[in-house]
């Protein structure tokens, strides 16, 4: 996906040298409040600890289109955006956190000017005046997207909301690779997500989406996902997804993100999904929720188990831990149905509910060993699954 300290296509020279003699030097002025945003954004997927000192830096591209700026850490390319901006075209890299830095304290609404001289970046404002050490754009690393296979338009809140519903179900450094990330599923006229650590699943989907004839499903790194979600906060309108055979592309007019993807087999989640649960409750997702929080606070702190009891109408929480402290709350709840009694991770529950948008929340068992299936009873678009544990 990446070809690295190869040249940029969008300069076409052959060697550094070369440039400087062609352009010796970068210079045009923007404001302050608009350089600040895309940096920051970009700034995100630059990682702190490099061994490559390039990939501690942040891109900046000056030509007829204005300014863009680009971040990279080898798996996720984050490229931002600002138009209107004029001057002599160039480009240079710098390093990112301190050309973030410094721009965050600058004065808002002010003018910002940026000039390359040689192998210095000087930055003027007013009365201030900083000079950075900066890398050739040379020898920073492209991203491959020469083709993708197909592309499908989505609302930008849909997109976010359906990561939110689903990404904190993600593993974490697991030796199963597939599962450190986040299941994509393009359908016919449906968009999917769905996460499992092993222990739990998160499902959500949105209609209505114009997909595709065939299904197709893609494997998104955990970080392609926490910097999609954070880019999409104050996103409305639409955004473009491209997928190929080895990354996937998301643009907007101000930004694009592209991130590799995960090359493994995904479980089949569907099997994961039970779907022999003959009680059903259903209670206030809030009023769960608070009980919860409380009552796992003397639940043991590095199992986190919680003991859920199900009886005509009323579910009974119960948590304890090692030095004999228990906890124990009721809720009154929808149900008509045999007695049960289940343990659970508390944390896992919590995570459930806390993504869920939904008043009143179904939760379908069949016995003390089986996983649990966790629905909104308003909506059918997300599913969520929480395998028991022995107390």
């Amino acid at each position: 996906m990446y070809l690295r300290h190869q040249p940029n296509d969008a300069v076409g020279f052959r060697d550094s040298e070369h440039l400087r003699r062609l352009c010796p030097t970068m210079k045009f002025v923007i404001r302050r409040d608009s350089l600040v945003k895309p940096l920051a954004q970009v700034s995100g997927v630059v990682e702190r600890r490099q061994t490559l000192p390039i990939l501690s830096n942040v891109l900046i591209r000056c030509d007829d289109q204005g300014v863009s700026l680009t971040g990279t850490d080898l798996e996720v390319e984050l490229v931002g955006r600002v138009s209107g901006v004029a001057g002599v075209g160039g480009q240079v890299t710098v390093p990112a956190r301190k050309f973030l830095d410094i721009v965050r304290e600058l004065p808002e609404g002010a003018d910002v000017e940026l000039e390359l001289t040689e192998d210095r970046l000087t930055v003027r404002c007013g009365r201030f005046r900083s000079v950075l050490s900066t890398l050739p754009a040379l020898e920073f690393p492209s991203v491959d997207r020469s083709s993708h296979d197909f592309s499908v338009e989505v609302s930008a809140p849909g997109l976010k909301r359906l990561l939110d519903r689903t990404g904190f179900a993600m593993a974490q450094q697991d030796v199963r690779h597939f599962l450190n990330g986040m299941l994509i599923e393009f359908g016919s006229d449906y968009l999917r997500a769905v996460a499992t650590d092993g222990h739990r699943l998160a499902m959500s989907q949105l209609r209505d989406v114009e997909g595709l004839s065939e299904r197709r499903q893609v494997i998104l790194p955990r970080k392609g996902i926490v910097e999609l979600q954070r880019l999409l906060s104050d996103l409305d309108g639409s955004v473009k997804m491209n997928v190929g055979t080895n990354h996937l592309g998301v643009e907007t007019d101000d930004f694009s993100m592209t991130t590799k993807l995960i090359d493994g087999r995904f479980p089949d989640y569907d099997r994961v999904i039970p779907k022999d649960g003959d009680k059903v409750v259903v209670g206030d997702k809030l009023e769960l929720r608070r009980a919860l929080s409380r009552t796992g606070i003397l639940s043991n702190e590095k199992f986190r188990g919680i003991r859920v009891s199900v009886g005509r109408g009323v579910l009974t929480l119960l948590a304890h831990n090692p030095e004999q402290e228990e906890a124990e709350e009721s809720l009154a709840v929808d149900y008509d149905g045999a007695d049960v009694e289940v343990g659970f991770n508390v944390g896992y529950l919590q995570d459930v509910l806390n993504a869920m948008d939904a008043e009143r929340v179904r939760l379908t068992l069949r016995d003390g060993d089986s996983s649990a299936l966790i629905e909104s009873a308003e909506d059918e678009s997300s599913v969520y699954v929480v395998m028991p544990m022995k107390l």
